[in-house]
């Protein structure tokens, strides 16, 4: 079952969503392939430190955050990846590495691809290896509020 947190948020939203169940996989393009989901509708989260801050980048699984853009975007001085004993205590109700893009319910921001808002519907971890969750872009921006910015790059 997904994260409690995630699916009372989005059932107290009235929000339209499915659970695709899968055989467990890690890396955001074993998961696509193996719930047969396009690489581009895969929305991977990359937990990322903003000037010593948590906050999480949601984009594409065939692309990769350019820390850059994000620098220049939001003004910090130094952004980068946060490693997995940084945040491991973070998300109580999700495996580790399989939490939702939604950091607003665990009190952080959320940076969003350009690119994956190219999409109609995406799907992400629904805080476990095997199940994903699918819903339209346009409620998850309603509802999780990510800025929206040009950071990513095809790998």
């Amino acid at each position: 079952m997904p994260a409690s947190k995630l699916t009372e948020y989005l059932d107290s939203q009235n929000v339209q969503y499915s659970v695709i169940e899968h055989p467990s996989a890690y890396t955001a393009q074993e998961i696509a392939a193996s719930a047969s989901i396009p690489g581009k509708q895969m929305a991977k989260t990359v937990m990322i430190k903003i000037d010593g801050e948590m906050a999480m980048a949601v984009l594409p699984a065939p692309e990769r955050v350019n820390f850059a853009a994000l620098i220049e975007f939001t003004g910090a001085e130094r952004v980068e990846l946060a490693s997995e004993k940084d945040f491991q205590d973070m998300f109580p109700d999700c495996d580790l590495g399989a939490m939702p893009p939604f950091g607003n319910l665990y009190g952080m921001p959320i940076y969003a691809a350009e690119s994956l808002a190219e999409e109609m519907d995406i799907a992400f971890c629904g805080g476990t290896h095997t199940e994903l969750v699918r819903m339209s872009f346009n409620d998850f921006e309603r509802l999780a509020k990510p800025n929206v910015l040009d950071f990513s790059w095809k790998a």
